[in-house]
């Protein structure tokens, strides 16, 4: 059945209004704003290349491949394969739209090829670098005025693996230490979207003093870390200037090395991609990259 903001376009449509209808049903949907805005700029692209004419029932397979062949080679816009990958990805993804909610009969990018790009490997620290990071940290619980702060901060990250956003999206009510599987932490997502994203992580003993030597010290009364996302990338540099590392500590870093970690010793790959709180789909490329880091290490 079609949708309400599908009912009003067919096949005599033209893109841009298609376009406007595909953006109310993706807000519906509970996308976030970036989402919506990636998604359109992918797509937009087809009607700069296109007749301005051209209605969405008169687009063909042999018209998308011809646009993404000009967006790769012709357009005079250097496009890197991720980012012709992502537009593909989106093209597919509103072609579809269209065809499952009846503006559309056949779905021209149903045959167009996807392309796969993979990413250069992303760098992790070794196990040295780990201890060095965190005894570093760990100074900081030992001075005058001590602060748990970069210890509470590194630890949680190495022993989690979440991502920048997710650490910051973390309230205190999201940390249970009662629980009878052991302490855990929530990872929730405001946005319906990214429910599948949510997951319980178990939480070291060994971040658990710290932890609380952070509460008392800052007292935070709902936001577990209630700083901008620069402020927390400036902590974690210090951190790595501090051990004398020659990598630039981060978010990012962090999170490798602790899938690294947990491939390494042995953890089911489906648990790994659990606690990463990725799909199944997005795990094919996160599995090749585990493995070329492991060989590498």
């Amino acid at each position: 059945m079609p949708s309400k903001e599908s009912a009003h376009i067919n096949s005599n449509t033209a893109l841009i209004p298609a376009f406007k209808a595909w953006e109310m049903f993706l807000y519906d949907q509970g996308r976030s704003p970036n989402t919506v805005k990636a998604f359109l700029s992918d797509v937009r692209l087809l009607n700069q290349f296109l007749a301005p004419d051209k209605t969405i029932g008169a687009i063909t397979t042999n018209d998308l491949n011809r646009f993404f062949a000009w967006m790769e080679k012709e357009r005079g816009i250097p496009c890197s394969p991720k980012t012709l990958a992502r537009r593909i990805t989106s093209t597919k993804s509103f072609f579809r739209w269209l065809s499952q909610h009846g503006a559309i009969v056949g779905d021209p990018a149903e045959k167009v090829l996807q392309r796969s790009a993979i990413s250069p490997l992303p760098q992790v620290l070794t196990e040295d670098e780990v201890n060095l990071a965190l005894t570093a940290a760990d100074r900081h619980r030992r001075d005058k005025k001590p602060d748990a702060r970069p210890f509470t901060l590194l630890h949680l990250l190495l022993i989690t693996g979440i991502k920048k956003s997710e650490c910051l999206g973390i309230h205190i009510n999201h940390i249970d230490l009662e629980s009878k599987d052991g302490s855990q932490v929530f990872i929730r997502y405001a946005s319906p979207a990214n429910r599948y994203k949510e997951r319980k992580l178990e939480l070291s003993e060994d971040w658990l003093p710290a932890y609380n030597e952070y509460l008392a010290q800052y007292q935070p009364v709902d936001q577990l870390f209630p700083w901008s996302p620069r402020r927390l990338e400036y902590l974690l540099e210090d951190i790595g200037e501090e051990a004398g590392l020659s990598k630039h500590l981060s978010f990012d870093m962090c999170r490798w090395t602790c899938f690294l970690r947990d491939f390494q010793s042995g953890m089911e790959p489906d648990k790994i991609r659990q606690r990463m709180g990725i799909s199944k789909i997005q795990w094919r490329e996160i599995h090749f990259k585990l493995e070329q880091l492991s060989k590498a290490t």
